[in-house]
Parts: structure tokens; C-alpha cells; sequence
């Protein structure tokens, strides 16, 4: 048996999400698939994280335990002839037996894209939050930046715990994470969320944003991202970003 560690990119554009689901076409329903067609195995391939319906990935990793003996250089070029083009795999090496994709990760890093232009581009709208309306970016950077450190981040998480917390499992229901770095900043056009931290609840990264935008528009202060911090109470802070303007960067281990 072999532990095999893949690194994948896909544009979550077209897809119900990384999970698999019933009726719906999925990340990793279709990887799997693709898996099937190269070794003839039904294998379930293990994520660093559920990534949502629309929501894209730079280098997602993965892992799968096989018993085919296909070399890995060959598993990148035939998992990629089986694979949509939205889809590809970047790199397939073996792993150590006990490597998980997901319980193995020590921290992650998302981007969140922001195009503040009056137009945007019709072939860039699938990857970005077209938000061209007044904010104060400044009062947005120092707002982020009162993120950082280990938090309760309730306030930001997804209020539907069924669907379990993305990243680096903690003791259930502990919503402690460490943020080590959030900050924005400005590339041309776009204003550009980058965070790492330990581990993300479900929807964190996209409601931070939504509450962000709040303090661009001046409805609230970037104290007031402590207080909301301190509420514990999902309600407390602003509406969730769409996810069209979210990426998984990369997973650390």
C-alpha cells in the first residue's frame, strides 16, 4: 500500500464544493473518479480542507492510499487526462504512512481578491468580489490586523456545527485559532485579503471580509473587531463575502 500526496489546483467556479455529495458535482467526487479510471480502486481521496461551492483552490493537498504501482510522475499526466480542465494536479509524491492531508497540516493561507474598479472584467468575475463602491482601505488594514493572534473566533464561524470546522482539528467545540498574519493590500485594481493561521472555522475567512467591508464603509470602527471578537455570537459581526473571491494558497505541514 502506498500513502500518495497530490497538490491541486482547481477553479471552484463550476463545483457544489470540495465534499462529496449526492447529485452534485464536487472536487472531490470528481477526483476520486478520476483516481478510479487510472488504478480501478474506489477511493475516497482525503482533503486538507472543505473547500465551499464556488471557492478556489492554489494548492489544495491531498492524500490517498493506493495499491497501484503507477510511478507518480505518471499519476500527474494520467489523473490529469481523466481530470476536467478546471481541475489539475500539479504534483503526486509518496508520503509516510501516518501523513494525512488534513490532520497532518500545521497552518494555512487564504486570499481573498477584491476588484474596486467601476468595471470589472467579464473573464475576471468568477475570481473576484466586484465591490467598486466607496471604503476605507486603511481603516481596513488596521482592522486586520487586531486579528491576529489565538482567538475565539465564534463570531465568524458558519452557525450550522453539522458541518463540522475546516483546517487543523481542535478539541470539539473549541473555536480557539491562531491567526498569524491577516493583512490587505493593494495590487492595481485589486484590494487583496491575505490570512495564515492554524486552522479556519467554516465561512471564517469570508465573514472577517464581510465584517472588513462594515469598517471600509464606516459602519463600524476597527475596534469594533475586538468587541465582536469578545461576543462570541455569529450575529455580532458583518454578512459572509460571496466565495467567488476566495482562495485556498497553500497548506503548510
Amino acid at each position: 500500500m502506498r500513502n500518495l500526496k497530490l497538490i491541486l489546483s482547481y477553479d471552484g467556479s463550476e463545483f457544489a464544493g470540495w465534499q462529496v455529495q449526492p447529485d452534485a458535482a464536487t472536487v472531490q467526487g470528481t477526483l476520486a473518479s478520476a483516481i478510479g479510471r487510472v488504478t480501478g480502486e474506489k477511493v475516497l481521496p482525503q482533503g486538507s480542507g472543505r473547500t465551499d461551492a464556488g471557492v478556489h483552490a492554489l494548492a489544495q493537498v491531498v492524500t490517498f492510499v493506493t495499491e497501484s504501482s503507477v510511478p507518480t510522475v505518471n499519476f500527474v499526466k494520467a489523473l490529469n487526462d481523466a481530470l476536467p480542465a478546471s481541475v489539475r494536479v500539479l504534483e503526486v509524491t509518496e508520503a509516510a504512512a501516518d501523513f494525512h492531508a488534513r490532520h497532518s497540516a500545521r497552518a494555512k493561507t487564504y486570499r481573498y481578491r477584491i476588484y474596486r474598479a467601476a468595471i470589472c472584467p467579464p473573464f475576471l468575475a468568477r475570481y473576484v468580489w466586484h465591490y467598486p463602491y466607496p471604503l476605507d482601505e486603511p481603516a481596513m488594514v488596521r482592522a486586520a490586523e487586531l486579528m491576529e493572534g489565538e482567538h475565539d473566533f465564534t463570531s465568524f464561524a458558519a452557525v450550522d456545527p453539522e458541518r463540522g470546522h475546516e483546517g487543523v482539528p481542535v478539541s470539539p467545540p473549541s473555536n480557539l485559532r491562531r491567526i498569524f498574519s491577516s493583512n490587505w493590500d493593494r495590487r492595481g485594481e485589486e484590494f487583496v485579503y491575505t490570512v495564515r493561521g492554524s486552522g479556519f472555522l467554516h465561512h471564517m475567512v469570508r465573514n472577517l471580509v464581510g465584517t472588513f467591508i462594515l469598517v471600509g464603509k464606516g459602519t463600524l470602527q476597527p475596534a469594533d473587531l475586538t468587541r465582536i471578537l469578545e461576543a462570541r455570537n455569529r450575529s455580532a459581526a458583518g454578512a459572509t463575502a460571496p466565495a467567488s473571491g476566495l482562495y485556498l494558497v497553500n497548506v503548510e505541514y
